[in-house]
């Protein structure tokens, strides 16, 4: 059975203590390797991914709209916490509108090549510090049939909350892992038969239409941090330099639609 919560320092809601954007900042990683899903959909594409939950966390009404992972949770021993809104809002930190959270065990990464293996079409990702644009970059792959995500060691965290979130729950469905070291990952890509192109400005840089003229069989389009854009290590390691051509006085885009951008352009097309 459901247990209902009335004191939001229970200490069996560890898992949910202060979630607000500001407090997951302060946290280097995930307390006890966990990350929490919020809203139905996310959660049950984590589900659907073959990832564990630790417990649920959910306003009342909620009960009937995921009757069916509350008796699996039952039947698994996961607990199911149930409060009323204003207690929910005092644990986490804010107004809980889309109904439910689960606090689920963290994935151990898969190795690069594993995650790698059959790819076409690879996305990396530069020390992206915002979760929002960390997350609309995996709904973008997802969308535009890139087949792997890989992110440097000072990218932020695909499995944040808001990352999470924002991707609608893709980050489940598109293969990713972290790239260690970096910029030296550029010669694993290589060893796997990846070219590498770099999205950044410069003299050398070739217009976007004419890398997807005639693209590489396998390309990792490696994406910028905000402001700074790629580093110039990075840049030199690079096979090719690839910029996307702008018109009205802008010279960039933010870098989850430039990444939108490239991902449709370079498309593996049938």
């Amino acid at each position: 059975m459901p247990t209902t919560i009335e004191d939001p320092d229970d200490p069996r809601l560890q898992d949910y203590v202060g979630l607000t954007d500001v407090a997951l900042r302060r946290r280097l990683e995930p307390e006890g390797g966990l990350y929490v899903a919020e809203s139905e959909k996310v959660i049950r594409r984590a589900l659907g991914a073959g990832h564990r939950p630790r417990s649920y966390l959910m306003a009342e009404r909620w009960l009937t709209e995921l009757a069916d992972l509350v008796a699996e949770a039952e039947d698994h021993g996961v607990p199911v916490y149930v409060g009323e809104h204003d207690v929910i809002e005092r644990l986490t930190g804010f107004h809980l509108h889309r109904g439910a959270l689960a606090s689920m065990h963290r994935p151990a990464l898969p190795p690069l090549d594993a995650v790698l293996d059959g790819a076409r079409r690879v996305l990396v990702l530069e020390d992206v510090v915002d979760h929002t644009n960390v997350g609309a970059v995996f709904r973008s792959a997802a969308a535009l049939g890139v087949d792997a995500v890989l992110v440097t060691p000072r990218c932020a965290d695909p499995l944040y909350r808001r990352s999470v979130r924002v991707s609608m729950g893709t980050v489940f469905q598109v293969p990713w892992t972290r790239v260690d070291p970096w910029p030296g990952g550029v010669e694993d890509l290589h060893r796997l038969g990846f070219s590498v192109a770099a999205l950044a400005l410069g003299d050398e840089a070739v217009g976007l239409d004419e890398l997807a003229a005639d693209p590489p069989e396998r390309l990792a389009l490696v994406l910028g941090t905000e402001g700074d854009g790629l580093s110039r290590h990075t840049v030199a390691a690079a096979d090719t330099v690839v910029r996307i051509p702008m018109a009205g006085g802008v010279d960039s885009l933010n870098v989850a639609a430039a990444g939108a951008v490239a991902a449709w352009a370079l498309r593996v097309r049938s």
